[in-house]
Protein backbone atom coordinates (compact mmCIF):
# COMPACT_ATOMS: atom_id res chain seq x y z
CA UNK A 1 0.00 0.00 0.00
CA UNK A 2 2.90 2.44 1.36
CA UNK A 3 4.86 1.65 -2.41
CA UNK A 4 1.61 2.45 -4.17
CA UNK A 5 0.56 5.88 -2.36
CA UNK A 6 4.68 6.52 -3.12
CA UNK A 7 4.57 5.75 -6.99
CA UNK A 8 1.38 8.05 -7.42
CA UNK A 9 3.11 10.97 -5.05
CA UNK A 10 6.16 10.86 -7.40
CA UNK A 11 4.60 10.54 -10.50
CA UNK A 12 2.06 13.47 -9.23
CA UNK A 13 5.31 15.65 -8.38
CA UNK A 14 6.63 14.95 -11.61
CA UNK A 15 3.97 17.19 -13.48
CA UNK A 16 5.28 20.54 -11.19
CA UNK A 17 6.86 23.00 -13.46
CA UNK A 18 9.58 25.10 -12.03
CA UNK A 19 8.26 28.47 -12.31
CA UNK A 20 4.97 30.50 -12.55
CA UNK A 21 4.78 31.91 -16.37
CA UNK A 22 5.05 35.56 -16.42
CA UNK A 23 4.94 36.57 -20.22
CA UNK A 24 2.95 39.13 -21.60
CA UNK A 25 1.05 37.76 -24.73
CA UNK A 26 1.95 39.84 -28.36
CA UNK A 27 -0.18 42.46 -28.44
CA UNK A 28 -3.75 42.43 -30.45
CA UNK A 29 -4.11 38.87 -28.99
CA UNK A 30 -2.98 35.64 -27.41
CA UNK A 31 -0.64 33.35 -28.95
CA UNK A 32 -3.19 30.34 -27.60
CA UNK A 33 -4.91 29.61 -30.52
CA UNK A 34 -8.73 29.89 -30.12
CA UNK A 35 -8.64 31.40 -26.78
CA UNK A 36 -9.20 35.16 -26.14
CA UNK A 37 -6.89 37.01 -23.60
CA UNK A 38 -7.88 39.75 -20.95
CA UNK A 39 -8.34 42.57 -22.14
CA UNK A 40 -6.25 45.75 -20.29
CA UNK A 41 -7.98 48.50 -19.02
CA UNK A 42 -7.12 50.64 -22.41
CA UNK A 43 -8.82 47.54 -24.68
CA UNK A 44 -5.20 46.14 -25.51
CA UNK A 45 -5.62 42.16 -24.69
CA UNK A 46 -2.85 40.54 -23.03
CA UNK A 47 -2.65 37.10 -21.65
CA UNK A 48 0.28 35.48 -19.06
CA UNK A 49 0.96 32.07 -19.66
CA UNK A 50 -0.49 29.60 -20.53
CA UNK A 51 -3.90 29.59 -19.04
CA UNK A 52 -4.77 26.14 -16.78
CA UNK A 53 -8.05 25.82 -18.38
CA UNK A 54 -6.71 24.77 -21.38
CA UNK A 55 -7.23 21.35 -22.11
CA UNK A 56 -9.00 20.41 -18.89
CA UNK A 57 -12.27 20.08 -20.66
CA UNK A 58 -10.79 17.13 -23.15
CA UNK A 59 -9.16 15.01 -20.48
CA UNK A 60 -12.34 14.99 -18.54
CA UNK A 61 -14.26 13.90 -21.60
CA UNK A 62 -11.74 11.77 -22.01
CA UNK A 63 -12.08 10.23 -18.60
CA UNK A 64 -15.85 9.69 -19.35
CA UNK A 65 -17.14 12.90 -17.59
CA UNK A 66 -19.42 14.72 -19.37
CA UNK A 67 -20.09 18.70 -19.12
CA UNK A 68 -23.56 17.03 -17.29
CA UNK A 69 -21.62 14.99 -14.83
CA UNK A 70 -19.56 17.70 -13.69
CA UNK A 71 -22.61 20.12 -13.71
CA UNK A 72 -24.49 17.27 -11.01
CA UNK A 73 -21.33 17.70 -8.82
CA UNK A 74 -23.21 20.72 -7.59
CA UNK A 75 -20.24 23.27 -7.35
CA UNK A 76 -19.83 26.12 -5.24
CA UNK A 77 -17.30 27.92 -7.00
CA UNK A 78 -15.04 30.58 -4.42
CA UNK A 79 -12.33 33.11 -6.16
CA UNK A 80 -10.88 35.91 -4.79
CA UNK A 81 -7.57 37.20 -2.86
CA UNK A 82 -7.65 36.56 0.75
CA UNK A 83 -10.11 34.20 2.76
CA UNK A 84 -10.52 31.51 -0.32
CA UNK A 85 -9.59 28.21 2.07
CA UNK A 86 -11.27 29.24 4.91
CA UNK A 87 -14.92 30.73 3.32
CA UNK A 88 -15.08 26.84 1.77
CA UNK A 89 -14.11 25.58 5.09
CA UNK A 90 -16.89 27.76 6.51
CA UNK A 91 -19.52 26.16 3.67
CA UNK A 92 -18.83 23.26 4.59
CA UNK A 93 -18.99 23.45 8.28
CA UNK A 94 -22.44 24.93 7.70
CA UNK A 95 -23.54 21.96 5.29
CA UNK A 96 -22.07 18.89 7.14
CA UNK A 97 -24.54 20.44 10.36
CA UNK A 98 -27.16 21.00 8.25
CA UNK A 99 -26.39 17.39 6.83
CA UNK A 100 -26.28 15.98 10.37
CA UNK A 101 -29.54 17.55 11.15
CA UNK A 102 -31.89 17.16 7.66
CA UNK A 103 -30.30 14.35 5.87
CA UNK A 104 -29.20 16.44 3.35
CA UNK A 105 -26.08 16.84 2.01
CA UNK A 106 -25.61 13.29 2.78
CA UNK A 107 -22.08 13.40 1.50
CA UNK A 108 -19.42 16.81 0.54
CA UNK A 109 -16.67 17.05 -1.41
CA UNK A 110 -14.02 19.63 -0.73
CA UNK A 111 -11.54 20.80 -3.04
CA UNK A 112 -8.59 23.91 -2.23
CA UNK A 113 -5.15 24.64 -2.52
CA UNK A 114 -2.74 24.64 -1.13
CA UNK A 115 -1.96 21.70 1.02
CA UNK A 116 0.04 22.21 4.09
CA UNK A 117 0.92 18.42 5.11
CA UNK A 118 -0.46 15.86 2.53
CA UNK A 119 -1.36 16.31 -0.76
CA UNK A 120 -4.66 14.71 -0.16
CA UNK A 121 -5.43 17.04 2.09
CA UNK A 122 -6.67 19.08 -1.31
CA UNK A 123 -9.53 17.18 -1.77
CA UNK A 124 -11.92 15.99 1.10
CA UNK A 125 -15.07 14.28 1.69
CA UNK A 126 -17.05 14.70 4.48
CA UNK A 127 -14.90 16.69 6.20
CA UNK A 128 -11.48 14.03 5.54
CA UNK A 129 -8.89 14.09 3.18
CA UNK A 130 -9.27 11.04 0.96
CA UNK A 131 -6.96 7.94 2.19
CA UNK A 132 -3.94 7.62 0.94
CA UNK A 133 -5.26 4.25 -1.30
CA UNK A 134 -8.41 5.74 -2.60
CA UNK A 135 -6.13 8.67 -3.74
CA UNK A 136 -3.46 6.98 -5.55
CA UNK A 137 -6.57 4.82 -6.86
CA UNK A 138 -7.76 7.65 -8.49
CA UNK A 139 -4.40 9.50 -9.51
CA UNK A 140 -3.65 6.19 -11.25
CA UNK A 141 -7.00 5.94 -13.10
CA UNK A 142 -6.62 9.58 -14.15
CA UNK A 143 -3.04 9.26 -15.82
CA UNK A 144 -3.42 5.66 -17.54
CA UNK A 145 -7.50 7.21 -18.72
CA UNK A 146 -5.13 9.88 -20.30
CA UNK A 147 -1.55 8.38 -21.11
CA UNK A 148 -1.08 8.43 -24.75
CA UNK A 149 -4.51 9.98 -25.90
CA UNK A 150 -3.76 13.61 -25.38
CA UNK A 151 -0.40 15.71 -25.36
CA UNK A 152 0.84 17.41 -23.65
CA UNK A 153 -0.53 15.94 -20.75
CA UNK A 154 -2.03 17.79 -17.14
CA UNK A 155 0.57 19.64 -15.35
CA UNK A 156 0.14 19.18 -11.28
CA UNK A 157 -2.34 21.51 -10.26
CA UNK A 158 -4.66 20.70 -13.82
CA UNK A 159 -3.96 16.88 -12.71
CA UNK A 160 -5.25 17.10 -8.79
CA UNK A 161 -7.93 18.94 -10.74
CA UNK A 162 -8.73 16.34 -12.45
CA UNK A 163 -8.79 13.76 -9.75
CA UNK A 164 -10.55 15.80 -7.94
CA UNK A 165 -13.31 15.91 -10.25
CA UNK A 166 -13.39 12.36 -11.15
CA UNK A 167 -12.67 11.45 -7.07
CA UNK A 168 -16.47 12.99 -6.45
CA UNK A 169 -18.09 11.79 -9.39
CA UNK A 170 -16.94 8.30 -8.17
CA UNK A 171 -17.78 8.84 -4.60
CA UNK A 172 -21.26 10.86 -5.28
CA UNK A 173 -20.88 13.70 -3.43
CA UNK A 174 -23.92 15.71 -2.97
CA UNK A 175 -22.17 19.02 -3.38
CA UNK A 176 -18.60 20.02 -4.66
CA UNK A 177 -16.93 23.36 -2.81
CA UNK A 178 -14.08 24.08 -5.26
CA UNK A 179 -12.07 26.89 -4.45
CA UNK A 180 -9.81 28.47 -7.33
CA UNK A 181 -6.10 28.08 -7.75
CA UNK A 182 -4.97 31.50 -8.91
CA UNK A 183 -7.62 33.93 -10.87
CA UNK A 184 -10.61 32.59 -12.20
CA UNK A 185 -11.01 33.10 -15.80
CA UNK A 186 -8.12 31.15 -17.02
CA UNK A 187 -8.10 28.62 -13.96
CA UNK A 188 -8.31 24.65 -14.24
CA UNK A 189 -11.55 24.90 -11.35
CA UNK A 190 -13.26 27.04 -14.49
CA UNK A 191 -14.16 24.06 -16.36
CA UNK A 192 -17.28 24.13 -14.04
CA UNK A 193 -19.75 25.65 -16.49
CA UNK A 194 -23.14 25.59 -14.23
CA UNK A 195 -22.01 25.96 -10.40
CA UNK A 196 -25.07 26.16 -8.31
CA UNK A 197 -23.31 29.53 -6.79
CA UNK A 198 -20.37 31.59 -6.75
CA UNK A 199 -18.57 33.74 -4.49
CA UNK A 200 -15.38 36.16 -4.77
CA UNK A 201 -13.88 36.97 -1.13
CA UNK A 202 -11.66 39.72 -0.44
CA UNK A 203 -9.81 41.10 -3.71
CA UNK A 204 -6.11 42.55 -3.17
CA UNK A 205 -3.06 42.90 -4.76
CA UNK A 206 -1.68 39.67 -5.15
CA UNK A 207 0.13 36.91 -7.99
CA UNK A 208 0.10 40.32 -10.08
CA UNK A 209 2.92 38.84 -12.82
CA UNK A 210 -0.05 36.68 -13.78
CA UNK A 211 -2.92 38.35 -12.80
CA UNK A 212 -1.96 42.22 -12.77
CA UNK A 213 -0.62 44.55 -13.20
CA UNK A 214 -3.98 46.32 -11.45
CA UNK A 215 -6.31 45.59 -9.24
CA UNK A 216 -8.81 46.17 -11.63
CA UNK A 217 -7.20 43.51 -14.09
CA UNK A 218 -6.98 40.89 -11.24
CA UNK A 219 -10.60 41.36 -10.36
CA UNK A 220 -11.43 40.79 -13.82
CA UNK A 221 -9.33 37.27 -13.49
CA UNK A 222 -11.67 36.45 -10.15
CA UNK A 223 -15.01 37.08 -11.51
CA UNK A 224 -14.36 35.02 -14.59
CA UNK A 225 -15.91 31.89 -12.13
CA UNK A 226 -19.36 34.21 -12.85
CA UNK A 227 -21.94 32.15 -15.04
CA UNK A 228 -25.37 32.95 -16.55
CA UNK A 229 -27.63 31.44 -14.25
CA UNK A 230 -26.19 31.11 -11.48
CA UNK A 231 -26.39 33.89 -8.66
CA UNK A 232 -23.16 35.43 -7.32
CA UNK A 233 -21.98 37.16 -3.98
CA UNK A 234 -19.08 39.02 -2.81
CA UNK A 235 -17.49 40.86 0.14
CA UNK A 236 -17.28 44.00 -0.11
CA UNK A 237 -14.08 45.26 -2.20
CA UNK A 238 -12.70 48.41 -2.65
CA UNK A 239 -14.20 50.86 -5.34
CA UNK A 240 -12.12 50.10 -8.24
CA UNK A 241 -12.36 45.79 -7.83
CA UNK A 242 -16.21 46.69 -7.12
CA UNK A 243 -17.08 48.21 -9.73
CA UNK A 244 -15.22 45.66 -12.39
CA UNK A 245 -17.06 42.94 -10.73
CA UNK A 246 -20.44 44.12 -11.33
CA UNK A 247 -19.44 44.69 -15.06
CA UNK A 248 -18.71 41.23 -15.63
CA UNK A 249 -21.73 40.53 -13.78
CA UNK A 250 -23.69 42.96 -15.87
CA UNK A 251 -21.67 41.29 -19.09
CA UNK A 252 -23.06 37.73 -18.04
CA UNK A 253 -26.39 38.70 -16.64
CA UNK A 254 -25.65 37.81 -13.44
CA UNK A 255 -27.13 38.51 -9.93
CA UNK A 256 -24.70 39.89 -7.80
CA UNK A 257 -25.24 41.01 -4.60
CA UNK A 258 -22.25 42.47 -2.51
CA UNK A 259 -22.35 40.64 1.58
CA UNK A 260 -21.36 42.69 4.87
CA UNK A 261 -20.96 41.02 8.25
CA UNK A 262 -23.73 38.83 9.04
CA UNK A 263 -25.13 40.64 12.08
CA UNK A 264 -26.91 37.72 13.90
CA UNK A 265 -23.20 35.97 14.16
CA UNK A 266 -22.13 35.39 18.10
CA UNK A 267 -19.89 37.31 19.70
CA UNK A 268 -17.35 35.57 21.21
CA UNK A 269 -17.12 32.44 19.09
CA UNK A 270 -13.43 31.42 18.83
CA UNK A 271 -13.46 30.78 14.86
CA UNK A 272 -14.13 34.57 14.46
CA UNK A 273 -12.09 36.09 17.00
CA UNK A 274 -9.56 37.26 13.60
CA UNK A 275 -12.24 39.95 12.55
CA UNK A 276 -11.91 39.08 9.19
CA UNK A 277 -12.93 35.92 9.71
CA UNK A 278 -16.56 37.41 10.42
CA UNK A 279 -16.61 38.69 7.09
CA UNK A 280 -15.28 35.30 5.74
CA UNK A 281 -18.25 33.25 8.17
CA UNK A 282 -20.57 35.88 6.52
CA UNK A 283 -19.95 34.99 2.88
CA UNK A 284 -20.18 31.63 3.38
CA UNK A 285 -23.44 31.65 5.00
CA UNK A 286 -24.82 33.47 1.86
CA UNK A 287 -23.53 30.51 -0.82
CA UNK A 288 -24.25 27.91 1.53
CA UNK A 289 -27.93 29.12 1.87
CA UNK A 290 -28.32 29.75 -1.27
CA UNK A 291 -27.17 26.59 -2.09
CA UNK A 292 -30.07 24.88 -0.21
CA UNK A 293 -32.42 27.35 -1.13
CA UNK A 294 -31.51 25.61 -5.06
CA UNK A 295 -30.66 22.10 -3.91
CA UNK A 296 -32.06 20.48 -1.03
CA UNK A 297 -35.64 19.24 -0.74
CA UNK A 298 -38.44 21.84 0.09
CA UNK A 299 -38.68 20.64 4.20
CA UNK A 300 -35.42 21.07 4.91
CA UNK A 301 -33.95 24.29 2.54
CA UNK A 302 -33.14 26.94 4.92
CA UNK A 303 -30.08 27.17 6.72
CA UNK A 304 -30.95 27.21 10.39
CA UNK A 305 -29.78 29.39 13.37
CA UNK A 306 -28.29 25.85 14.93
CA UNK A 307 -26.50 25.08 11.68
CA UNK A 308 -24.75 28.32 11.27
CA UNK A 309 -23.82 28.26 15.20
CA UNK A 310 -22.91 24.50 14.96
CA UNK A 311 -21.00 24.95 11.86
CA UNK A 312 -19.15 27.75 13.76
CA UNK A 313 -18.40 25.86 16.99
CA UNK A 314 -17.22 23.08 14.84
CA UNK A 315 -15.03 25.24 11.89
CA UNK A 316 -11.74 23.94 11.53
CA UNK A 317 -8.92 25.68 9.06
CA UNK A 318 -5.39 24.16 10.20
CA UNK A 319 -2.72 26.88 9.78
CA UNK A 320 -5.04 29.75 9.04
CA UNK A 321 -4.80 31.87 12.71
CA UNK A 322 -3.83 28.37 13.93
CA UNK A 323 -2.52 28.70 17.84
CA UNK A 324 -0.39 25.70 19.09
CA UNK A 325 0.58 25.02 22.87
CA UNK A 326 3.40 23.21 24.17
CA UNK A 327 4.01 24.04 28.07
CA UNK A 328 4.78 27.47 28.30
CA UNK A 329 5.25 27.81 24.18
CA UNK A 330 3.01 28.92 22.11
CA UNK A 331 2.95 29.01 18.73
CA UNK A 332 0.63 31.09 16.35
CA UNK A 333 0.78 30.03 12.93
CA UNK A 334 -0.47 31.68 9.75
CA UNK A 335 0.32 31.16 6.20
CA UNK A 336 -0.57 34.71 5.39
CA UNK A 337 1.56 35.31 2.17
CA UNK A 338 0.14 38.50 0.45
CA UNK A 339 0.29 42.16 1.69
CA UNK A 340 -4.12 41.75 3.04
CA UNK A 341 -3.66 38.54 4.72
CA UNK A 342 -0.39 39.08 6.27
CA UNK A 343 -1.47 42.59 7.99
CA UNK A 344 -4.22 40.31 9.38
CA UNK A 345 -2.15 37.92 10.76
CA UNK A 346 0.31 40.16 12.45
CA UNK A 347 -3.17 41.86 13.77
CA UNK A 348 -4.40 38.77 15.26
CA UNK A 349 -1.24 38.06 17.05
CA UNK A 350 -0.92 41.65 18.53
CA UNK A 351 -4.91 41.45 19.89
CA UNK A 352 -4.42 37.91 21.20
CA UNK A 353 -1.15 38.21 22.99
CA UNK A 354 -2.30 41.53 24.44
CA UNK A 355 -5.18 40.58 25.59
CA UNK A 356 -4.47 37.66 27.33
CA UNK A 357 -1.67 40.23 29.17
CA UNK A 358 -4.23 42.03 30.22
CA UNK A 359 -4.62 45.25 28.06
CA UNK A 360 -6.05 45.90 24.28
CA UNK A 361 -5.07 47.96 21.88
CA UNK A 362 -8.24 48.82 19.26
CA UNK A 363 -7.94 51.09 16.38
CA UNK A 364 -10.15 53.47 14.56
CA UNK A 365 -10.96 53.75 10.99
CA UNK A 366 -8.44 56.26 10.53
CA UNK A 367 -5.75 53.52 11.95
CA UNK A 368 -5.23 55.56 15.13
CA UNK A 369 -4.90 53.42 18.09
CA UNK A 370 -6.26 53.93 21.06
CA UNK A 371 -5.35 52.37 24.37
CA UNK A 372 -7.57 50.37 26.59
CA UNK A 373 -5.76 49.99 29.98
CA UNK A 374 -6.79 47.36 32.31
CA UNK A 375 -5.23 45.80 35.35
CA UNK A 376 -2.96 43.10 33.77
CA UNK A 377 -3.52 39.25 34.01
CA UNK A 378 -0.07 38.08 33.01
CA UNK A 379 3.64 39.19 33.40
CA UNK A 380 4.72 40.45 29.91
CA UNK A 381 6.49 37.33 27.75
CA UNK A 382 9.25 36.96 25.52
CA UNK A 383 7.78 37.02 21.64
CA UNK A 384 9.36 35.70 18.84
CA UNK A 385 9.17 36.23 14.84
CA UNK A 386 9.84 33.47 12.39
CA UNK A 387 9.21 34.42 9.07
CA UNK A 388 9.78 32.84 5.68
CA UNK A 389 8.93 34.41 2.14
CA UNK A 390 10.81 33.70 -1.10
CA UNK A 391 8.78 33.90 -4.34
CA UNK A 392 8.34 36.58 -6.80
CA UNK A 393 6.17 38.46 -4.20
CA UNK A 394 8.32 41.57 -2.72
CA UNK A 395 9.24 39.25 0.88
CA UNK A 396 10.91 42.43 2.31
CA UNK A 397 7.78 44.37 1.72
CA UNK A 398 5.82 41.84 3.08
CA UNK A 399 7.87 41.28 6.45
CA UNK A 400 7.92 45.16 7.05
CA UNK A 401 4.42 45.18 6.81
CA UNK A 402 4.40 42.69 10.10
CA UNK A 403 7.03 44.47 11.46
CA UNK A 404 5.26 47.57 10.86
CA UNK A 405 1.61 46.33 12.16
CA UNK A 406 3.31 44.68 15.39
CA UNK A 407 4.40 48.62 15.80
CA UNK A 408 1.37 50.06 15.43
CA UNK A 409 -0.13 47.74 17.59
CA UNK A 410 2.25 48.19 20.17
CA UNK A 411 3.73 44.75 20.47
CA UNK A 412 7.48 44.19 20.85
CA UNK A 413 9.15 41.57 18.87
CA UNK A 414 12.57 40.74 20.92
CA UNK A 415 13.70 38.53 18.41
CA UNK A 416 13.29 38.16 14.31
CA UNK A 417 14.41 34.38 12.93
CA UNK A 418 14.57 34.37 9.24
CA UNK A 419 14.07 31.12 7.82
CA UNK A 420 13.93 29.22 4.23
CA UNK A 421 11.33 26.26 3.30
CA UNK A 422 13.60 23.67 3.81
CA UNK A 423 12.18 21.18 6.31
CA UNK A 424 15.01 19.73 8.34
CA UNK A 425 18.27 19.74 9.47
CA UNK A 426 19.15 16.69 8.57
CA UNK A 427 18.42 17.24 5.13
CA UNK A 428 15.72 14.82 4.97
CA UNK A 429 13.28 15.03 2.52
CA UNK A 430 9.46 14.38 2.52
CA UNK A 431 8.04 11.90 0.55
CA UNK A 432 5.54 14.79 -0.51
CA UNK A 433 6.39 17.90 0.24
CA UNK A 434 3.95 20.76 0.81
CA UNK A 435 6.84 23.21 -0.91
CA UNK A 436 8.73 23.35 -4.44
CA UNK A 437 12.01 24.40 -4.94
CA UNK A 438 11.86 28.57 -4.74
CA UNK A 439 12.41 30.30 -8.09
CA UNK A 440 15.34 32.09 -6.34
CA UNK A 441 17.62 30.99 -3.83
CA UNK A 442 17.76 32.93 -0.19
CA UNK A 443 20.77 34.97 -1.02
CA UNK A 444 23.32 36.94 1.49
CA UNK A 445 21.82 39.99 -0.74
CA UNK A 446 17.89 38.87 -0.35
CA UNK A 447 18.85 38.40 3.75
CA UNK A 448 20.15 41.60 3.68
CA UNK A 449 16.73 43.09 2.64
CA UNK A 450 15.05 41.31 4.78
CA UNK A 451 17.21 42.58 7.74
CA UNK A 452 17.25 46.16 6.34
CA UNK A 453 13.28 45.83 6.10
CA UNK A 454 12.49 44.68 9.24
CA UNK A 455 15.21 47.31 10.80
CA UNK A 456 13.80 50.28 9.17
CA UNK A 457 10.41 49.97 11.34
CA UNK A 458 12.22 48.24 14.47
CA UNK A 459 15.99 49.74 14.51
CA UNK A 460 16.59 47.63 17.77
CA UNK A 461 15.62 43.67 16.83
CA UNK A 462 18.03 41.19 17.47
CA UNK A 463 17.71 39.44 14.13
CA UNK A 464 18.73 35.48 13.79
CA UNK A 465 19.26 33.88 10.09
CA UNK A 466 18.40 30.28 9.96
CA UNK A 467 18.43 28.02 6.83
CA UNK A 468 15.81 25.19 8.06
CA UNK A 469 12.20 25.26 9.77
CA UNK A 470 13.05 22.94 12.69
CA UNK A 471 16.40 25.39 12.89
CA UNK A 472 14.11 28.21 13.94
CA UNK A 473 11.81 25.96 16.04
CA UNK A 474 14.40 24.74 17.71
CA UNK A 475 16.05 28.13 18.22
CA UNK A 476 12.71 29.64 19.46
CA UNK A 477 12.04 26.99 22.12
CA UNK A 478 15.73 27.82 23.45
CA UNK A 479 14.18 31.30 23.92
CA UNK A 480 11.44 30.53 25.18
CA UNK A 481 13.40 28.13 27.58
CA UNK A 482 15.83 30.59 28.89
CA UNK A 483 12.88 33.26 29.48
CA UNK A 484 10.52 31.35 30.96
CA UNK A 485 8.09 31.02 28.15
CA UNK A 486 7.53 32.49 24.43
CA UNK A 487 4.99 33.35 22.42
CA UNK A 488 5.96 32.90 18.51
CA UNK A 489 4.14 34.36 15.41
CA UNK A 490 4.89 31.70 12.49
CA UNK A 491 3.99 33.24 9.13
CA UNK A 492 4.74 34.05 5.75
CA UNK A 493 4.34 31.35 3.46
CA UNK A 494 2.17 27.92 3.63
CA UNK A 495 5.32 26.74 2.76
CA UNK A 496 6.69 27.54 5.94
CA UNK A 497 3.47 26.83 8.13
CA UNK A 498 3.25 23.13 6.49
CA UNK A 499 6.76 22.45 7.19
CA UNK A 500 6.34 23.92 10.97
CA UNK A 501 3.00 21.58 11.52
CA UNK A 502 4.55 18.59 10.82
CA UNK A 503 7.39 19.24 13.47
CA UNK A 504 5.28 20.71 15.88
CA UNK A 505 2.70 18.05 15.50
CA UNK A 506 4.15 15.31 17.63
CA UNK A 507 4.44 16.91 20.99
CA UNK A 508 1.71 19.58 21.13
CA UNK A 509 -1.62 20.25 22.03
CA UNK A 510 -3.26 22.53 19.29
CA UNK A 511 -5.70 25.03 19.76
CA UNK A 512 -7.13 25.39 16.06
CA UNK A 513 -8.56 28.96 16.47
CA UNK A 514 -7.38 31.25 18.96
CA UNK A 515 -6.53 31.29 22.72
CA UNK A 516 -9.43 31.65 25.25
CA UNK A 517 -9.62 35.26 26.91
Amino acid sequence: MEEFYSSAIALLNSRRRKARPGLVGPPGGSNILGLDSMPSLNGTPSLKGTPSLMGVREWLQELGHSDDDVDRLNVIHVSGTKGKGSTCAFINSFLKAHGERTGFPRKIGLYTSPHLKFVQERIQIDSRPISEILFAKYVFEVWHGLSGKISPGPRYLQLLLLISVHAFIREGVDVAIYETHNGGEYDATNVIQKPVVTGVTTIGMDHVEQLGPLIENIAWHKAGIFKHGSPAFSTFQEPAAATVLQQRANEKNVALQFIGVNPTLPHNALALKPEVQRTNCSLAIALASTFLKVKAPQDYCILASQDILQGIEQFSWPGRFHHIVDGNHQWFLDGAHNELSIQKAAQWFVETTLERQGYLVMSDPNNVELEADVSSTSPPCTRVLIFSHISERDGAALLKGVAETLHRGGLQIQHVILSTYEERQDGAVSMDPCSKTPEQPFSLDLQKDYIEAYRSIDPDARISIEPTIEGALNLAREIGSRDNGMQTLVTGSLYLIGGALRLLEKNTEEMPYNIST
